[in-house]
């Protein structure tokens, strides 16, 4: 097998970014679909030590299929600690112990605000959405925001509908503003087409590299806003031969992941 082989699907690249995202040791806050995957295949390659954590209450999850929810009894079976909402929300990530939280919504502007309320004025909308859950709170006090989302004008506005989980807010300050723990914040948006991080000055997403087969004039024409891109933007590393074989071997035999490309994820 090469070391960049060519036959993976999009969802795996995505997965990939989020992993590479991960760094030695972090305790990390993950839901399902792509944040456990990422994490899983991080602690499977470059990052043994990394902790994941679900919401639910479980510390240190080692599943052996992908998880349907953050409740799924394949998460109990080898956990360090089964706990429940209170230890993870409250005694990890109010403590300040959380270093990276894994966010997605139904829309993510420019500040990495994320709406997951509402589509459409609040008292009347076109849509309700689910709601915060718990990612108010994981939004607010993890320390670096990794947000999955799919890379388009409505899904990608220049300002969300509502505000459910603060990213920047309305740029630089912003969150000091609103008494938020310094140095926590959005560090990354992975999209189906592309890679977004922030600008240190003025906390706004900028276009950081590009998947293969996506352009940059592509991207910039699906986000809702002026996208900046970086100096140095480059073409996505796509997924290396070890990752696939942690997703396909041992983490997602029987592929759950080709879900996402029935959901748009293409």
């Amino acid at each position: 097998m090469s070391e960049h082989p060519n036959d993976y699907i999009k969802p795996e690249l995505m997965a990939c970014c989020g992993a590479r995202e991960i760094r030695d040791g972090d305790v990390v806050v993950v839901g399902t679909g792509f944040p456990t995957m990422s994490a899983n295949v991080a602690k499977y390659t470059h990052a043994p030590r990394a902790v994941m954590m679900q919401e639910s209450g479980v510390y240190d999850a080692r599943p052996r299929r992908p998880a349907l929810s953050v409740g799924d009894a394949c998460l109990n079976p080898g956990a360090a600690m089964i706990g429940g909402l209170v230890d993870i929300m409250g005694m990890f990530l109010q403590g300040g112990w959380i270093d990276v939280g894994f966010l997605s919504g139904s829309q993510v502007d420019r500040f990495g605000n994320i709406n997951t309320t509402c589509i459409g004025p609040y008292d009347q909308p076109k849509s309700r959405l689910p709601g915060s859950g718990g990612a108010n709170p994981i939004g607010s006090l993890a320390k670096r925001v990794l947000i999955i989302a799919q890379h388009d004008p409505r899904r990608l506005p220049a300002r969300v509908d509502f505000m459910t989980t603060p990213g920047y807010i309305d740029g630089a300050g912003a969150r000091e503003k609103w008494n938020l723990p310094a140095g926590t914040g959005p560090h990354t948006i992975i999209t189906n087409k592309a890679v977004l991080r922030f600008d240190p000055e003025t906390k706004e997403a900028y276009l950081a590299s590009f998947h293969p087969g996506c352009t940059v004039d592509e991207i910039r024409s699906l986000t809702g806003w002026d996208l900046k891109v970086a100096d140095d933007v480059h073409e996505t590393e796509p997924p290396r031969a070890d990752e696939l074989r942690v997703m396909r071997e041992i983490l997602d035999p029987h592929r759950m992941i080709k879900i996402y490309e029935a959901k748009g994820y293409v």
